[in-house]
């Protein structure tokens, strides 16, 4: 992946997409492996908005049940097979366990119920190779043994507990990145840190956009048959550049928050915990509060507040934070936890369909939106919701885009193509003999790092630990495999300042500060790459040191 703008503006692409979260990272991906050409730009890094904000979690949609939404269910259900089959080393499956309360809709006996229609709607889940992506059965289980795997669960009107089997993210900011690469390898041009400023326009079609790039002031123009607007919450911002659609209804938006823990509170499952008890003045409804082991550390979400702001002034406040933590403390005494205990906090905006009178909440939507433009012509946005069926809607995208020109679609294939760095047929066996192979030369720590973050592609990585600079060859050190992945993220995956480097090509920095020294040895690598100025490290240590200071505990100088 090159950042390459002069190259933007000589040719009229098939497809053009606005926005690099994880929604445009797929439509780019699929758009490209169905023989279209493909431009995108993003104008700031790839994944660092909303798609920076989740919870890791690869739903089968079991919650579905209760509203019997079957359609969607079948839908997440295939998705999360299609993501294990064509990401192996970022996906892998999750235990989840939900104690059970009485004998109503909480209770065993309806949730017996539920996880045998689970089974029965994903009879078909297991139609995969790799067996360590396979998915077992439900089960109920004794109070007993649910106290066995939870110490600590409040017990009044305990009856056991329910276990099902769902999927998780081990980055999901390398997803994002794997999807680009993927496109880029079939002959996309993508950019980061571009903006779109405005729309071309050919009579009542649109014909591209103008931008502006972020780094270096300049303006260009991109131009294309059809544009996709994935800007997720900017897609209000982007309508407003084309001046028929300034009086369109607005998207309205809901904050949502997730905070890492970095102690591992419940190591073996993830766990849903009926906040049901909580008396906290931030509790207004009876919501399930989600646990999750996650690297080392427990990831609980979401808490979802009404945004009524811009999407550049999204934040978080302390109080929003100390109220959460207060309202998990009251589902899950035990846990008691403190500011202290969270290392970070990650934050996002999603759609919403209105407010709840009764208690102020907002009510997220429910369906994703594909919106082809009638006037002008040649623009559809998309209004997504989920990581989880992000490659579906990018298929019907695609499908849509074909059928504008009057064509019929091709076949999608990238529910069976692996994406980058997933060109593994058996994971553990994979996993095994990386771990066997490179033992004499690295810990197995840094091995399984390697395998879980970059795949079947991690020997491409390995070369920059032999070469870190070619007029400085330095002796290996404790921190040759980080300066490499540094290099690495510079030289091909188009990462441009320093907090792109600490939370979305690595896993640095997504779950904590990992502390002083390692940023600064970051930025120091970069600085020897790209030739930074003293005043440029210190602008980019600040930056992360901001970022890390609005989300985390820790003091940092």
């Amino acid at each position: 992946m090159h950042r390459n703008l002069t190259e933007l503006t000589h040719h009229i692409y098939d497809l053009l997409i606005v926005g690099g979260g994880i929604y445009g990272a797929c439509v780019a991906w699929e758009a490209s492996l169905r023989g279209l050409s493909v431009a995108l730009v993003e104008k700031a890094d790839f994944g660092a908005a909303t798609s920076a904000n989740s919870l890791k979690i690869i739903h089968g949609g079991l919650r579905y049940l209760q509203n019997a939404d079957f359609k969607r269910m079948r839908e997440s259900i295939r998705e999360r097979t299609a993501l294990m089959r064509i990401a192996p080393h970022l996906i892998h499956p999750l235990s989840v366990l939900i104690p059970t309360y009485g004998h109503g809709m909480k209770g065993k006996e309806v949730l017996r119920l539920a996880m045998g229609i689970n089974d029965l709607i994903s009879c078909d889940r297991n139609h995969i190779k790799d067996p360590q992506k396979h998915i077992p059965n439900g089960r109920v289980i004794s109070q007993q043994e649910c106290q066995q795997l939870l110490p600590g669960i409040p017990r009044q009107g305990l009856t056991g507990g329910a276990i099902f089997h769902d999927a998780q993210v081990y980055n999901s900011e390398r997803l994002t990145i794997s999807f680009l690469r993927s496109a880029v390898k079939k002959g996309a041009n993508i950019a980061n840190y571009v903006e779109a400023t405005g729309f071309l326009q050919t009579g009542n079609r649109i014909s591209g956009i103008t931008a502006k790039d972020s780094l270096s002031g300049n303006q260009f123009e991109i131009r294309a048959r059809t544009v996709v607007n994935t800007s997720g919450p900017w897609i209000n911002r982007v309508l407003g550049l084309v001046e028929e659609s300034r009086d369109r209804s607005q998207v309205a938006l809901t904050r949502a928050m997730n905070l890492v823990i970095h102690r591992p509170l419940c190591p073996n499952y993830a766990v849903g915990i009926s906040n049901r008890n909580s008396n906290s003045p931030t509790n207004k409804s009876n919501r399930l509060l989600f646990m999750a082991p996650w690297r080392g550390h427990t990831l609980i979400g979401t808490h979802y507040a009404v945004w009524d702001g811009e999407p550049d002034e999204f934040q978080i406040g302390e109080s929003e934070i100390q109220g959460f933590l207060t309202e998990i403390n009251q589902a899950y005494p035990s846990a008691n936890l403190t500011r202290d205990d969270v290392s970070f906090v990650h934050g996002g905006l999603l759609p919403r369909i209105g407010v709840d009178p009764k208690n102020g909440e907002p009510i997220l939507a429910k369906h994703y939106q594909i919106c082809e433009h009638r006037s002008p012509a040649g623009l559809i946005s998309v209004v997504g919701l989920k990581y989880t069926t992000a490659r579906d809607v990018a298929q019907k995208v695609v499908d849509r885009v074909f059928q504008s020109w009057g064509q019929k679609p091709p076949q999608s294939l990238s529910s069976v193509t692996p994406i980058h760095g997933g060109e593994i047929d058996n994971f553990a066996e994979f996993l095994q003999n990386a771990i066997a192979t490179k033992s004499h030369e690295f810990s197995e720590d840094n091995v399984r790092s390697l395998v879980y973050n970059y795949g079947s592609a991690y020997p491409q990585l390995l070369k920059y630990l032999n070469n870190q600079f070619e007029s400085d060859k330095a002796p290996v050190d404790k921190y040759s495999m980080l300066k490499a992945e540094v290099l690495h993220a510079l030289r091909e995956e188009m990462a441009q300042k320093l907090s792109d480097v600490i939370f979305r090509r690595t896993e640095i920095g997504s779950a904590g500060y990992p502390g002083d020294e390692v940023i600064q040895v970051c930025a120091n690598t970069i600085a020897t790459e790209l030739g930074w100025s003293y005043t440029r490290i210190q602008q980019e240590l600040q930056e992360v040191h901001n970022i890390f200071r609005s989300t985390s505990s820790m003091h940092i100088y």
